[in-house]
């Protein structure tokens, strides 16, 4: 039995070690799946493939569809982000009686930082009315996010 070259074996443990990591880089994303009140399926996800402190993230409205939520594609919106996404949640911070879709993202850096966007859907359009930033670690975004609406 011939033996394997050092160089081969060498090349076949690195590229092992290269997928892995990049595996569990791509795991540790978030992703949120939301069904809204009027029936419609958001989901909201960090750009693959971007650091984990800053880069985007992307929010996209589905028809709704109980069967398959995700099968037809309404309208999509891609914004920068200065940390993680931390939490997706939905609120009335207009007191209009539609939800708005909040996206709250945790800065990497010492502060902990918060910010928050707040999303409107209309016209087959998603775009961010209000942005909040540089709050303390343990600031209430929503009511930020409400107070900059008033």
């Amino acid at each position: 039995m011939k033996s394997i070259p050092k160089l081969f074996l060498f090349s076949f443990f690195f590229l092992t070690l290269t997928f892995s990591g990049t595996m569990a880089q791509q795991e540790e994303r978030f992703v949120k799946q939301l069904k809204l009140s009027t029936g419609e399926t958001v989901v909201v996800t960090e750009g693959a493939f971007e650091a984990r402190s800053l880069g985007s993230y992307s929010v996209r409205l589905y028809e709704a569809n109980s069967d398959s939520p995700t099968d037809f594609f309404i309208c999509g919106l891609v914004a920068s982000r200065d940390g993680g996404v931390e939490k997706v949640i939905t609120r009335d911070i207009t007191g209009d009686g539609v939800e708005e879709i909040i996206v709250i993202i945790r800065s990497a850096g010492t502060g902990g930082y918060l910010s928050a966007d707040a999303l409107q859907y209309n016209d087959r359009q998603i775009r961010i009315m209000r942005r909040v930033a540089d709050l303390a670690k343990n600031a209430d975004p929503v009511a930020a996010l409400t107070e900059v609406s008033k």
